[in-house]
């Protein structure tokens, strides 16, 4: 798995477990998936992404979207 799948991978497990706690903790959890996707989308615009930048310094190889 390279750094750029491990970001989507992680967005995506970040989104499903703030719709889950949501549903069984508090609506506020849905506050977490806003941050995730307001990052996403500054990342497609910026391309700092301070995800890639953790998954890269733990020695994972970069992909396309992160070189």
């Amino acid at each position: 798995m390279k750094v750029d799948q491990a970001v989507l991978a992680f967005a995506g497990i970040m989104v499903l477990a703030s719709v889950a706690l949501a549903y069984l903790v508090s609506p506020w959890w849905l506050l977490l998936t806003v941050f995730v996707g307001a990052n996403m989308l500054q990342s497609a615009f910026t391309g700092f992404c301070p995800a890639a930048m953790a998954f890269k310094r733990l020695g994972w190889p970069t992909g396309q979207a992160f070189d």
